[in-house]
């Protein structure tokens, strides 16, 4: 018996060429099959072969001849978007989002629905879940798409099998909910991954919006916890079970108010959405637990434009306490950028120069190790665009669909 590694099969070069060729088309289109070899090193027989098979499995399209290079005129490649689809939903305390994307990265649908999270049991929750992913489903299948598949965003540890071991923001504690979805759709004929949600984010910011392609970024989700999805020298860190960036428990003031992890003083007790709400409104809670964050954190952005002490304040107190959080990670992982996502998008303009502050002030290196802290543009829907693209992610590493199958074949 052979130990160690062994070498590829020549199926397993093939699907690494395949992606190679795929990536190359992604990154330069519209391009030739003459650009592909010269940029890939791979020679133009073995190039032809690979356009063909990419062609026929629908994943690029020739688009015509350019006649504006020297020599004679070459017939250009694009990524086909029409033949596949991807679903995405983000799951938070108050709300579901829904994002499909084509091949391509264009959207097909986006899709935000209440949720009361906290209220809900996690089988109402799976089924919930499961119903809305089977309308976006519904809807990309009657454009003639394939699923490619279904990437559902949680709050909290989420383990390799898709299980959530632990959602304070949920109040879920060992829920197998890939095993719940996948009974709930009837075993559908795509993959369905459950992951978590700060996780998916990155990898949205990572290929979409103005800081794909960062090597090192890093997005902070603004719900009702505060998770760090994080993108290190180009690829997602995950961890040895998965549960890194769970940033929000980190402790930073052992007397600060109770966190709903029983620790005391953690980043998301004392500067997580509802922390901040309930900071700046006192009444938010005079009819009930906080179900909705949207119209209040309105509330807050109303104020804050008008000049309100309190507001103000507390806004800067919030964007310290941030500043502090992501000088840690600055410190730990040194990334390019940080991006505040989720609610705390509306209310950047008054949290970020506090931040910003912070965050230079206390990261070793100098000038926050070349740290920027902005706002993301992807706002509430990172987690959800990040699940849709971490099926077309997986195309590009080489999984290739099959060919299809050609009517009355």
């Amino acid at each position: 018996m052979q130990s160690g590694p062994q070498p590829a099969d020549l199926t397993d070069v093939r699907a690494t060429n395949l992606a190679v060729v795929l990536r190359y088309v992604r990154a330069h289109a519209p391009c030739s099959r003459a650009d592909i070899a010269a940029a890939t090193g791979l020679n133009k027989a073995t190039v032809s072969s690979l356009v063909a098979d990419l062609i026929d499995r629908r994943l690029v399209r020739e688009i015509g001849l350019t006649e504006h290079r020297i020599g004679r005129p070459a017939t250009m490649l694009v990524i086909d978007g029409a033949a596949y689809a991807a679903v995405g939903i983000e799951i938070s305390a108050d709300h579901l989002t829904a994002v499909a994307l084509d091949l391509a990265g264009g959207e097909l649908l986006s899709w935000r629905r209440a949720f009361t999270g906290l209220a809900a049991t996690p089988g109402k929750a799976a089924s919930t879940v499961a119903a809305l992913a089977g309308r976006a489903v519904a809807r990309v299948s009657r454009q003639g798409r394939q699923v490619l598949g279904l990437t559902v965003g949680v709050p909290g540890l989420v383990d390799r099998d898709g299980r959530v071991c632990l959602s304070p923001e949920l109040g879920w504690r060992d829920v197998d909910l890939r095993t719940d979805l996948i009974r709930a759709l009837r075993e559908p004929a795509y993959e369905v991954v459950v992951d978590n949600d700060a996780q998916l984010a990155a990898l949205a910011e990572h290929r979409h919006g103005p800081h794909a392609g960062t090597a090192n970024l890093v997005h902070l989700t603004g719900g009702a916890g505060i998770g760090a999805g994080l993108v290190v020298d180009g690829r997602l860190l995950h961890g040895a079970r998965g549960f890194t960036g769970e940033i929000g428990h980190i402790q930073l003031d052992p007397e600060g108010p109770v966190c709903r992890c029983g620790a005391n003083g953690c980043l998301e007790a004392l500067a997580s959405v509802p922390a901040l709400i309930r900071r700046v409104l006192p009444d938010a809670e005079a009819d009930g637990p906080l179900t909705d964050f949207a119209p209040e954190i309105d509330r807050v952005r109303t104020l804050a434009r008008a000049g309100d002490e309190r507001a103000l304040a507390t806004l800067a107190e919030i964007g310290r306490h941030l500043g502090t959080g992501v000088s840690i990670l600055a410190n730990l992982v040194n990334p390019e950028v940080v991006l505040l996502g989720g609610y705390y998008v509306p209310l950047a303009a008054w949290l970020l120069p506090a931040a910003q502050e912070q965050l230079a002030a206390r990261t070793v290196a100098p000038e926050a190790g070349g740290a920027r802290l902005v706002a993301s543009t992807l706002a509430g829907g990172a987690a959800a665009t990040g699940g849709a693209t971490r099926a077309i992610a997986a195309i590009d590493s080489g999984r290739m669909p099959a060919i299809p199958t050609k009517p009355g074949g």
